[in-house]
């Protein structure tokens, strides 16, 4: 089994591949009880918050990593992932400025940022 942190790489590998733009890998092991790493990113439009969702899903379904659960739909502007470890936010630009999860989670660790 992957280690969540390589989930979690493999993640921002793969949307930075499909044009994400302000990408976050974020540890929240100290400060989260439910997951070890965020991985927020920003889309430019809903056929690309589901471009990216389905590549996420592909990818990390080839690591033999199950996706336990999906909320969200990306005529919402955010779609989260959840992968146990490690949870995917794809937000539409509008959305990620009113959640501020960066924000909200700003005791986490940001491993990778990608602008």
């Amino acid at each position: 089994m992957n280690e969540p942190v390589q989930l979690a790489r493999r993640t921002v590998e793969v949307v930075a591949e499909k044009q994400a733009t302000d990408i976050l890998l974020l540890d929240v092991t100290g400060i989260a009880s439910f997951a070890d790493y965020f991985v927020i990113l920003s889309a430019g439009s809903s056929r690309q918050m589901n471009a990216l969702r389905e590549d996420v899903v592909a990818a990390l379904k080839e690591m033999g990593a199950s996706l336990h659960h999906q909320e969200g739909v990306a005529d919402s502007g955010w779609v989260l992932l959840d992968y146990g470890d490690v949870i995917v936010h794809i937000f539409a630009t509008e959305e990620r400025e009113y959640y501020q999860l960066e924000r909200l989670w700003s005791g986490g660790t940001p491993l990778i940022r990608i602008q």
